[in-house]
């Protein structure tokens, strides 16, 4: 792409909306705001493999976004992706350590209070929800997806589990599968808000 053929904000946030040349301002939103992101991901512990799929989400959101008319172009569009990309990044760390204290509560193997019993049913409850949507998207996508987001693989490591052919083939079929279990849960509103409970508490 050269600088002719760049879009101005407005005109990236028409080509989104309007879903024409939609490819290319996907291509100018990574060429242009991609690295702010890696440094910040990178600069709070993260790794590159993390800056590249925060990334990806940041733009899958930002598109949704724009799609919705929620972006109002009240303030600039990289300040509005690294607004995203910080706010699922502490999502994402809060995530790993609710992992890590589940790990540690297994590897004790006390036996849960009456408390405990209920909020175990409540989550294994809402990922069941999760896992119905999954089912809807396919045995590939629900595959990578649960990869990433269950098991913690990279996406090197997805590759030799799902025999891809490269890391950026899994990453295109991530984006997607994202895509689509986003409109599965504009079908079904209440699941959505029960699983987002589960990812934000």
């Amino acid at each position: 792409m050269n600088k002719k053929s760049r879009f101005s904000d407005s005109e990236l946030v028409e080509a989104i909306s309007e879903k024409h040349l939609l490819e290319q301002a996907i291509l100018q939103l990574y060429e242009e705001h991609a690295e702010i992101t890696r440094s910040f991901i990178m600069g709070k512990g993260g790794t590159e493999q993390d800056a590249d799929d925060i990334f990806q989400e940041t733009v899958v959101s930002f598109i949704d976004s724009v799609q919705k008319g929620k972006f109002r172009q009240e303030s600039g569009i990289r300040t509005f992706l690294v607004s995203i990309s910080k706010h699922l990044w502490y999502n994402e760390i809060r995530r790993k350590q609710r992992a890590g204290n589940r790990e540690k509560l297994f590897e004790a193997d006390r036996e849960p209070e009456e408390d405990g019993v209920s909020e175990a049913i409540q989550d294994r409850e809402l990922k069941n929800q999760l896992n119905r949507l999954l089912q809807e998207l396919g045995e590939s996508c629900k595959k990578i997806l649960e990869l990433f987001y269950y098991e913690n693989l990279s996406m090197k490591e997805i590759v030799s589990h799902l025999h891809y052919e490269n890391e950026q083939v899994v990453r295109n079929k991530k984006y997607k599968c994202l895509q689509q279990l986003t409109e599965k849960m504009k079908q079904n509103p209440l699941a959505a808000k029960q699983i987002n409970e589960l990812i934000n508490n």
